[in-house]
């Protein structure tokens, strides 16, 4: 039985996944939390947010001490990804070789159980580096002989978005027009991050084991997705639709300009393609109810406690 003193390590744990779980564990009564992490500015608004807590700034993908943080820990959940990109070898470093390293050193502690966040793309029928190494991600933790569950979401959005819905509701705010590739009839299911973060801590207190599918609830067109930002942020920029390949130029352009640009021309293939993802009752099997997404929308991008503060990408 998990007890609100126990270690609980997060690994990748300044990302939205992370920063999300950190006020849940917290609201939850969880004190000894040690989140481990690369990127220098999300951490310095962890540590902003939560100076109490341990943090650990660390490149996973190379030895280091962060490597005895998992010493005594009750659980680990592992949030560290590489999501976008232009550069392979960063998807292979912090997808497969951070996994690699982070799973030896949970062996060295004898860390009983962890948490792995892999993705819906590995039922995908996207092909791209983001996506295969993220197969080859759970193929590793499923051999490494540690008592885990896996969570493969969908896409997410919350607190400290600085991508995807987001980095959206970012955009429509500075440009004059909002362009929409196509028709904009591109069916999502969108995952809000509390609702998953709730999942994360079911597991931890269960010990439950499997993969589980964890889609957002309701399908909703990514044109509507916009529409509900734009209603939600008070915006007043037209929504424009122009034709796909306008628009993939458009961000090939972008990123040559600059290769760390968070919207790709893989991750607008991505949008087109025809994904529908299992919906299993995991409001059921997790005992944690389902937000509505208007609600969700509402709760992360209108008045809050963080709805200002945005991570670097």
């Amino acid at each position: 039985m998990l007890k609100p003193t126990d270690k609980i390590v997060l690994y990748g744990g300044a990302g939205l996944v992370g920063q999300n779980l950190v006020v849940l564990l917290k609201e939850e009564g969880f004190s000894n939390l040690v989140i481990v992490d690369k990127h220098s500015a999300n951490l310095a608004i962890l540590r902003r947010l939560h100076p109490e807590l341990t943090a650990i700034e660390a490149d996973m993908a190379g030895p280091g001490a962060w490597e005895q943080a998992t010493a005594g820990a009750a659980a680990v959940v592992m949030l560290q990804a590489q999501i976008g990109g232009e550069v392979e070898e960063e998807f292979r470093r912090n997808n497969i070789l951070s996994t690699e390293r982070a799973l030896a050193a949970c062996k060295a502690h004898g860390v009983p159980y962890l948490v792995h966040i892999s993705s819906s793309v590995v039922n995908s029928m996207a092909r791209d580096w983001y996506t295969e190494t993220k197969k080859a991600q759970e193929a590793i933790v499923d051999a490494s002989g540690i008592p885990h569950c896996t969570l493969r979401p969908t896409l997410m959005f919350g607190w400290f978005d600085r991508k995807h819905l987001g980095w959206l509701s970012r955009f429509m705010r500075r440009v004059p027009v909002f362009p929409v590739p196509g028709s904009g009839r591109y069916m999502r299911q969108p995952l809000y991050a509390i609702d998953f973060c709730r999942i994360i801590l079911s597991c931890l207190k269960t010990r439950a084991t499997g993969a589980y599918n964890i889609t957002g609830r309701e399908r909703v067109d990514y044109i509507d997705i916009i529409r509900t930002i734009k209603r939600t942020v008070g915006a007043r920029t037209p929504i424009l639709r122009i034709p796909y390949w306008s628009f993939w130029a458009m961000l090939k352009l972008a990123g040559l300009a600059n290769p760390n640009t968070p919207f790709t021309t893989k991750q607008l293939k991505a949008l087109v393609t025809p994904d529908e993802f299992e919906l299993i009752p995991w409001w059921d099997i997790f005992q944690v109810p389902a937000t509505p997404f208007e609600e969700a929308v509402r709760r992360t991008y209108g008045p809050g406690p963080y709805a200002d503060v945005i991570l670097e990408f």
